[in-house]
């Protein structure tokens, strides 16, 4: 039985390219020992599998199963030591008949089954790299420097634990060559030898950084790497059209090190020893020449890379230094000018002259990888305004870690201005600044799921090695992994908000002022975090003066008995107050909050209700204040006497109104129009009225609206009636069908509404006006007598 344990776990662990052939026999050797070991009940396990690698025993059972398919794996691996002596007996049997299949397959060879290997076209690959994966061609420099990154990174890490001696300090040089049309990116870093140039770089998707985090095992949590797919050195190929690699490796012993250089130009490539290519790297090092295409000129300008390298590569852990034209101004003798006095110093004026020199372009740290606990607000401050460039302070500032299943770093501003990208369109995408990085390398600042829509105005830094992204690194892909950071970050900023709220009450009114709407947004549009922004959002009421008020505020403030929120809808803080509705508000002392955008009625109608207590619209019907049942029984026989005039009033005014009502809510005024329970107030009528395009639905709409009103009267006001007694003596009178238009009317203007015809309503006014003067003394003059005492 052992002998066929060896034979087939030799073929299963021939299947693992990385085993050498030592950890091939202690997998032999291994398997061997366990099948005795529980043939023999557990008995021979410990001395048997002693001298054992743990990771090589389960590695060398679990190929040996999947090899012959076995789904009983667990049972194979079980203790023997832990079961009875029948179980033993029954797991010793299935051993048993496992390792002869397994046998039996071994010398069975697979009849009529051939086995190949996928192959593609190098061209064609490399064609679309160039012309599919990525969508701007900036990102190529990105991609270098990251590669450039990765090997002093690399190079760093084999120095402190397999070298002697400390690295030589290691930074990234780039310059431009405008006369050969050339870009030369180099580093000082590990550096590739001869077989590392072609596998690495003659193997298209095959990352070297990938296989060298492999390599390391259970170290590789010591040293933070950027690439995994094996493709952004072909993204040079967006603006070259021949490549130029002359390296140095680290790994070779110093006397043993050699310049190699390959050299394609996309098709194919070759590769020669180069001892007479210089590299600044005293110790091993890598320089890519870029000769550039003829459309690609603009990456020989040095602000270009400049801004690139400060758009990308900004944090960067390593320096990147640019060979620069800097112009300086020397002081010299100003010849054209007259003559010195004696005793007085010649003239001298400020002569330009330019000089190249390195600069380095990643001054600034990455204060996000730091613990929020050392970082001061000025640090803060300077990175808000060097990074987003803002000339504000940050209102608050988030700067939090994350760790568990998955982890990241965050740090998230909100600016103390709205932010000049939204100061015309709220939702400009250019306005979008939460930028992702992933391993300090900057890969996009408009991405939408990262935060949600009503979050645009903040400003950050996420920074996780987790999320999927494409090969291009410019779409992030959706998952739970976003999913959980976009969760985090949103609480977290709440949470600030929150605090801001509770304990600097006068920023958190900055705070709403300006970025308020965004709030209101968000309770239409996230149902995710409905619930949480209702406890943001802020209104004027008829208690709070210049004010405004929170719903949480508003709940406190309620009277006894008091079940629903009020509120009231206007074009403006005045044109709520004004509203008839008003009236009966003020008289019972209630509360109300004034709705005076377009937004805060849909927001309202979003809310629903807060900590149980429902919304409600006081210009709506359904209005009920809690009346008595004596109040109730007296309105019912109110409505009853005045039922007559309601139909009449219906009758005349026709399509104008939805239906003439008797109802309570007015103190001073004859009547005003209100809305069913799912009407639209005026202000919203007219606002969704500007967002159609053409005529026929602007009629449409005109006519819904109008047929949604409902007139309501209020019977103990003089002019009701007295048109209940013009409708009874007089009603196909002019002067009755007058009356009855002007109630209508100054119901519609004083509630929002727009009447038909101005016109008309002009010429009753003026009629009223006449026949309020036809009762005055007539013209003419009379003459004063005078009486003497």
């Amino acid at each position: 039985k052992a002998v066929g344990a060896r034979r087939f776990c030799l073929a299963a662990a021939r299947l693992l390219d990385d085993f050498t052939a030592k950890q091939q026999r202690a997998c032999m050797s291994t398997v061997g020992a366990m099948a005795p070991c529980h043939l023999n009940g557990g008995r021979k396990c410990r001395t048997a599998t002693k001298a054992r690698s743990p990771a090589l025993l389960v590695a060398a059972v679990a190929c040996a199963c999947i090899a012959v398919g076995v789904s009983q794996t667990r049972s194979f691996l079980a203790p023997p030591m832990a079961i009875s002596a029948s179980r033993n007996r029954a797991v010793a049997k299935r051993s048993l008949s496992m390792l002869r299949a397994a046998d039996v397959a071994s010398d069975v060879p697979t009849a009529g089954v051939e086995n190949f290997e996928f192959e593609a076209e190098v061209g064609k690959v490399m064609d679309i790299i160039v012309n599919s994966l990525y969508s701007n061609k900036d990102v190529f420099l990105r991609e270098l420097v990251s590669n450039a990154a990765d090997a002093c990174d690399k190079k760093r890490f084999l120095s402190l634990t397999e070298g002697d001696a400390p690295p030589e300090p290691m930074k990234l040089r780039i310059q431009t060559d405008k006369e050969a049309r050339t870009l030369t990116i180099e580093d000082n870093g590990v550096g590739m030898r001869k077989q590392d140039l072609i596998n690495n770089l003659g193997r298209i998707a095959r990352s070297g950084t990938a296989n060298f985090v492999k390599e390391l095992g259970s170290g590789e949590g010591d040293v933070s790497l950027i690439g995994q797919f094996g493709v952004g050195f072909y993204s040079a190929f967006l603006v070259a059209n021949k490549i130029e690699v002359s390296s140095k490796g680290f790994q070779d012993e110093e006397a043993e090190r050699k310049t190699w250089k390959w050299t394609s130009q996309g098709s194919s490539f070759t590769l020669q020893e180069a001892p007479e290519e210089a590299l600044f790297g005293e110790q091993s090092g890598t320089k890519i020449v870029l000769h550039l295409r003829e459309e690609a000129q603009e990456y020989l300008d040095s602000g270009k890379l400049a801004d690139l390298l400060k758009k990308y590569s900004e944090f960067i852990t390593f320096p990147i230094e640019l060979w620069n034209e800097k112009v300086q101004y020397d002081q010299v003798v100003d010849e054209t000018a007259p003559p010195p006095k004696e005793g007085e110093k010649p003239k001298m004026k400020s002569v330009p002259r330019s000089v190249f020199q390195w600069e380095q372009m990643n001054k600034m740290k990455p204060i996000w990888l730091r613990n929020p606990e050392v970082v001061n607000s000025s640090e803060y401050s300077e990175f808000y305004k060097t990074t987003f460039k803002a000339f504000d302070e940050p209102l608050t500032t988030t700067h939090f870690k994350v760790e568990g299943q998955i982890e990241f770093r965050a740090l998230v501003f909100i600016p103390t201005t709205m932010p000049f990208e939204l100061t015309r369109d709220m939702f400009a995408e250019a306005g979008r600044s939460m930028r992702l990085y992933v391993k300090r390398v900057f890969i996009n600042d408009k991405f939408e799921d990262l935060v949600p829509r009503w979050l645009t105005f903040a400003r950050g830094v996420v920074d996780s090695e987790d999320l999927p992204l494409n090969v291009g690194r410019e779409i992030l892909q959706k998952s739970r992994t976003l999913k959980i950071i976009r969760k985090r970050v949103v609480r977290k900023v709440l949470d600030s908000i929150d605090d801001l709220r509770e304990t600097e009450p006068e920023k958190y009114d900055q705070f709403w002022s300006s970025y308020g709407k965004y709030f209101k947004v968000g309770l239409v549009e996230d149902l995710d975090y409905k619930d949480e922004l209702k406890r943001f959002v802020r209104f004027f009421s008829s208690k709070s003066a210049d004010n405004m008020t929170s719903l949480s505020e508003y709940v406190s403030h309620m009277k006894e008995g008091q079940q629903e929120i009020y509120f009231v809808t206007g074009e403006g803080k005045r044109a709520a107050e004004i509203a008839p509705a008003m009236e009966k508000m003020k008289q019972k002392d209630y509360e109300v909050l004034y709705m005076i955008d377009p937004l805060d009625e849909i927001c309202s109608q979003s809310i629903v209700d807060f900590e149980g207590h429902k919304m409600m619209d006081i210009n709506k019907a359904g209005l009920d204040l809690g009346k008595s049942e004596d109040e109730k029984q007296a309105m019912e026989d109110t409505i009853k006497e005045y039922e007559g005039l309601a139909t009449w009033l219906k009758k005349q005014l026709g399509e104008r109104v939805q239906k003439v009502q008797v109802g309570d809510r007015l103190v001073d005024s004859p009547a005003t129009l209100v809305q069913g329970e799912w009407g639209m107030s005026p202000m919203m009528q007219r606002y969704m009225k500007s967002q159609t395009t053409s005529s026929a639905s602007d009629s449409a709409f005109a006519i819904g609206s109008r047929n949604q009103a409902i007139l309501e009267i209020n019977p103990s006001h003089a002019v009701i009636k007295q048109l209940k007694s013009a409708m009874e003596t007089a009603p196909d009178a002019d002067e009755t069908e007058d009356m009855v238009l002007m109630l209508y009317e100054t119901a519609a203007l004083i509630g929002g509404y727009t009447i038909e015809d101005p016109g008309d309503f002009a010429k009753r006014v003026t009629k009223l006006m006449e026949s309020m003067g036809s009762g005055e003394a007539s013209g003419g003059s009379v003459d004063a007598e005078v009486i003497s005492p």
